[in-house]
């Protein structure tokens, strides 16, 4: 998870098992989330950042990754409700124009 956009730090973390969906790897690690209003599916929110919501714009939204640990970090194709994470596989979400989370995964 990579807060820095944010003022905050990059945070790794787990979730245990084999989540079904990038959402429920998640809520799994212990994080929250909030959709854009009237846009359900479209990460508004990660643990209530940004806050208020920005609507989501082209310069700075939450975008999703996936990685293999020491690998390097893929644009998501697919949401994070309808993709399934394969166990041993690193998730990453990114605050910002689109661009990768600052640690490889």
């Amino acid at each position: 998870m990579d807060f820095t956009a944010l003022g905050g730090s990059v945070q790794r973390t787990c979730a245990p098992g084999d989540p079904t969906s990038g959402l429920t790897a998640l809520t799994g690690a212990g994080y929250t989330y909030a959709f854009v209003p009237r846009q359900p599916g479209f990460i508004c929110r990660i643990n209530s950042l940004p806050n208020p919501c920005n609507g989501a714009p082209v310069t700075a939204y939450w975008s999703y990754w996936h990685g293999t640990p020491g690998g390097t970090w893929s644009y998501s194709s697919s949401g994070a409700g309808s993709y399934n994470p394969a166990p041993g596989t690193v998730e990453g979400w990114s605050f910002g124009a689109g661009t990768a989370p600052t640690q490889a995964p």
